[in-house]
């Protein structure tokens, strides 16, 4: 799960870099990165949140049985989708320094 995180921020950080055509200045690269919405095969739709938390739906997993997968690498059984929203502490919660208040 590490990977794939560092995988999908890596490639969200090269979206954000294609879409300035620079990496010289990294605080636009992170605003680039808060503007831009997150899309991938990994984490689904989601977004980075002024705190600069990723928020993305989580799901639950089920491991199958052997005689249960059809074909390889048919491990797993969706069993719930948790929407963003509900799956991460609310910014307002966080006491993120990164976070001005209101």
């Amino acid at each position: 799960m590490v990977q794939a995180g560092v995988y999908s921020g890596v490639t969200h950080y090269l979206k954000a870099v294609a879409a300035l055509k620079s990496a010289k200045d990294g605080a636009a690269v992170v605003a680039e990165m808060k503007k831009l919405p997150t899309d991938d095969k990994l984490f689904g739709k989601g977004e980075v949140r002024a705190d600069g938390r990723q928020i993305h739906p989580m799901f639950l997993f089920e491991v199958k049985k052997p005689s249960e997968s059809k074909y390889p690498y048919d491990y797993y059984t969706l069993k719930a989708t948790i929407p963003a929203n509900e799956a991460f502490r609310p910014l307002d919660q966080g006491d993120c320094p990164l976070v001005k208040k209101t």
